[in-house]
C-alpha cells in the first residue's frame, strides 16, 4: 500500500480521536489483547476512568476508514497499518494511549513491541479472557442488540474461528477475567503507570 495513503488513514484516525491528553516523557503504552466478547472495550473504558488516556480502539477506527466494513484481509491490513503509524506517531509526541484489539497473534503483538522499545514507552500488556459460556451470551446480546455497547460486529462464529488463532503472549503480563472483579488489576495497572 502507498505510504501516503497510509499517512492519510492515520492523519483520519488520530482526528477521530478528539481532544489528547498532556505528553509525559516515557508515555505508558497498554496493549489489550483478547478475544471478541472477552470485554476488551469494557476493560479499556474502565481503565480510562483512572487513566483518561485515548483508547485506539480497532473496531471503531476501522468504521472510520469503511463504513460499511467487510473485514477482509486487504482492509485489515489497511487499517493496521494505519493504526501502528498513528500509534507510532503519539507516542513518539509523549501521548499515553490504550490499544484495543484482538492482538491475537505474537507476530502482530512484536510490532507493538518494536514500536514500544524504539521509542521508549513504558509498554504494558493486559490479556482479557472471560468463560466462553459468558462471551457466548454477551455475543448474542451484541448481535440482538440487548447490548448495544461496543463497536465490535463479531458473533460466535466469528469468536469460535478466531479461538484457535490464540497465541501465548511471551512478555509480562496482565491477566483479567471479566466475568469478575477488574478493579484490582486495573489498580494494579494504574501503580505501573504511576510508577
Amino acid at each position: 500500500m502507498e505510504k501516503h495513503q497510509v499517512r492519510e488513514d492515520a492523519q483520519r484516525l488520530e482526528q477521530s480521536l478528539g481532544l489528547l491528553p498532556e505528553p509525559m516523557i516515557k508515555p505508558p503504552f497498554i496493549v489489550v489483547s483478547g478475544l471478541p466478547g472477552s470485554g476488551k472495550s469494557y476493560f479499556c473504558r474502565e481503565l480510562r476512568e483512572r487513566l483518561p488516556f485515548p483508547i485506539v480502539e480497532s473496531d471503531g477506527l476501522r468504521k472510520v476508514l469503511f463504513p460499511s466494513p467487510n473485514y477482509s484481509p486487504s482492509e485489515s491490513n489497511r487499517l493496521f497499518q494505519a493504526c501502528h503509524l498513528l500509534i507510532e506517531a503519539l507516542l513518539k509526541r509523549g501521548i499515553p494511549l490504550i490499544f484495543d484489539a484482538t492482538n491475537l497473534i505474537e507476530r502482530h503483538r512484536e510490532r507493538l513491541y518494536h514500536i514500544a522499545d524504539r521509542i521508549g514507552a513504558k509498554l504494558i500488556i493486559v490479556r482479557v479472557e472471560a468463560p466462553p459460556e459468558v462471551v457466548r451470551q454477551r455475543l448474542e446480546d451484541r448481535v440482538s442488540g440487548a447490548n448495544p455497547v461496543g463497536q465490535s460486529d463479531a458473533d460466535w462464529k466469528v469468536y469460535q474461528k478466531m479461538r484457535s488463532s490464540v497465541q501465548k503472549i511471551s512478555r509480562n503480563h496482565f491477566a483479567v477475567d471479566t466475568s469478575r472483579d477488574i478493579a484490582p488489576v486495573i489498580a494494579k495497572i494504574v501503580r505501573q503507570v504511576n510508577r
